[in-house]
């Protein structure tokens, strides 16, 4: 539980010789809880997450405060998915099952308090303002005199009045001064992927793309798996002509929102317009295909001749893993809308089994205008998928 007093008068009851090991381990896990306030003192986030690491594993697994400095190092060290797991799964105990804990200070804060100011760091950077500020006042409320939480009271404060004057003026076109406000809020709060992601927004309707870009980057630095973020800058890499770079954040998008169409159309016209930045025919593309039935040699010489990438699916309907991969390959279809599917049943269409020199099911090979650049047997989706994106591009 991290309560090294109490754990020594226990350990050194009057009259009784303790346990060597026991004390050990106790020295152990109080060396490093005292490393971690003093490198907590300094600022040393990654001295706080290795101490808090080796005092967890020295005995004090039980010790949520312990964890929530881990959470709060892991936050501090933009980690930010790390750092809400961690304090999520930090061990919870009724307080009135062990009333000595919420009396333990860490870092001069009661235990519980420390929890919750913790809590409201993450539900900041989460966007969470409202939860941040209810957390933080029942920190307040717990240990109203210590400083740090009065600070951050403050801060949460302070910082939620900006948001939303800038959401606010943002709704109202008025967007300069919403710029002005999100950028005071990140005055405050230099960390906030929200703020940057909405002052992202203002640039981009401001037509200040290079701003934009920038505003987002930093919110993905912070939250790497933020997906609006990374909406707002697929589509200012599309306004800055840098097709390669939209291409791939819709990509990633499309594999995290599978049935939004509108991700889905952005991703094709990015990969349309990539093409035409190349110099390669567009003409023949088309939004929202679906995988086509290929059944006669000359259909299929005339398909895999098209503009683009085209990927050919040999199967037979008896067999077990055919079964087992057209779910998958209609899945990559939509997801892949700038890429040909085609499919061909050999048990039909023996001339183009022949032609292609196709023995085995499945067979998958990937042609680019005319030419066969890929091929492979009874692929795992995870190559097929990996095969297409590099041929798609």
């Amino acid at each position: 539980l991290g309560q090294i007093e109490n754990a020594r008068k226990h350990l050194c009851y009057p009259g009784s010789q303790p346990d060597p090991n026991e004390l050990k381990k106790l020295q152990t896990v109080e060396k490093h809880l005292n490393k971690c306030a003093d490198l907590r003192r300094v600022r040393d986030w990654n001295g706080v997450l290795r101490e808090s690491d080796a005092a967890i594993a020295s005995g004090a697994d039980a010790c949520s405060p312990l964890f929530a400095c881990k959470s709060e190092a892991l936050l501090k060290l933009r980690q930010l998915d790390e750092a809400n797991s961690t304090l999520s799964n930090a061990p919870k105990f009724e307080a009135a099952s062990i009333p000595s804990c919420s009396q333990t200070k860490f870092f001069g804060m009661l235990s519980d308090a420390y929890m919750l100011f913790v809590r409201a760091q993450i539900d900041m950077t989460l966007g969470r303002f409202e939860d941040a500020a209810s957390s933080i006042e029942k920190s307040g409320q717990i240990d109203p005199r210590n400083v740090e939480v009065a600070v951050l009271l403050q801060n949460v404060r302070s910082v939620s009045r900006a948001r939303a004057r800038g959401n606010d003026l943002f709704k109202s076109e008025r967007l300069t001064e919403a710029c002005s406000a999100y950028s005071e809020g990140l005055r405050l709060d230099p960390s906030n992927p929200v703020l940057f992601c909405n002052r992202a927004a203002c640039w981009f309707k401001l037509g200040q793309f290079e701003k934009s870009l920038e505003d987002c980057n930093q919110a993905l630095v912070i939250h790497p798996n933020y997906t609006k973020a990374l909406l707002r800058r697929a589509a200012t890499f599309s306004k800055l002509d840098r097709w390669d770079e939209s291409v791939k954040d819709y990509e990633i998008l499309r594999r995290e929102l599978p049935n939004n169409n509108d991700v889905a159309e952005s991703l094709f016209h990015a990969q349309v317009a990539l093409k035409k930045s190349r110099g390669e025919d567009v003409n023949n593309m088309k939004f929202g295909g679906e995988v086509e039935l290929v059944t006669n040699l000359d259909q299929f010489k005339a398909a895999v001749a098209s503009s683009g990438a085209s990927v050919v699916l040999y199967e037979t309907s008896a067999d077990l893993q055919c079964k087992q991969i057209i779910p998958v390959f209609d899945t990559l279809c939509s997801r892949y809308p700038s890429v040909n599917f085609l499919k061909v049943d050999l048990e039909e269409s023996l001339e183009i089994a022949n032609a292609e020199n196709v023995r085995v099911v499945p067979t998958i090979k990937i042609y680019k205008k005319g030419s066969r650049v890929k091929e492979m047997v009874c692929p795992s989706p995870e190559v097929l998928e990996a095969s297409l994106r590099h041929y798609s591009l």
